[in-house]
């Protein structure tokens, strides 16, 4: 009988480790599976960020090619505008735009010398007329002060006829 549960506990051992293996081996198999996934993602990020690296630059690049482009563009328009102002420039100076502008101010200079003639006589004659109006003030001016003295002396009188009337009207 003692044999029987030796061959029972023995049986039982030998599928505890098979069990074992098998669990060993599975695991083993999951690790290189996600592994092997792991490393299939990280090759395909990689992949990826290559891509869209390559897609910047490409667009970078493009980019400058259209500034570079405007630019020149730009640098030429400017440069044509430049030029046909330097022959409008050239051609007005044939044309003698040049000399009409410099007769022009001559014209204006001369009008400012009449004008300031012109000036001068203006003042020469408001002078005379404040002169003329400062003599008629003057005779003005004595007649107010006559006035005021004859006033002056008829009022005196009133004064004394008031002073015997008070003087009158007290002695009744």
């Amino acid at each position: 009988m003692a044999r029987k549960k030796s061959s029972k506990s023995n049986g039982v051992t030998a599928t505890l480790s098979s069990a074992a293996d098998s669990v060993k081996d599975t695991a083993a198999n999951v690790g290189s599976a996600i592994a092997d996934k792991a490393g299939k993602a990280v090759a395909t990020v990689k992949k990826a960020a290559a891509k869209a690296k390559k897609t910047a630059d490409a667009d970078i690049a493009k980019a400058k090619k259209a500034v570079v482009k405007r630019v020149a563009k730009a640098k030429k328009s400017l440069a044509s505008a430049s030029a046909s102002a330097k022959k409008e420039v050239a051609a007005l100076k044939r044309k003698g735009a040049g000399k009409k502008a410099a007769a022009k101010k001559a014209v204006r200079k001369a009008a400012k010398k009449a004008g300031a003639k012109k000036a001068t006589a203006k003042k020469a004659v408001r002078k005379a007329a404040k002169k003329s109006t400062a003599r008629k003030s003057a005779p003005r001016k004595a007649t107010k002060k006559a006035a005021k003295k004859s006033t002056a002396r008829k009022s005196a009188p009133r004064k004394a006829t008031k002073k015997t009337a008070r003087k009158a009207a007290k002695k009744k």
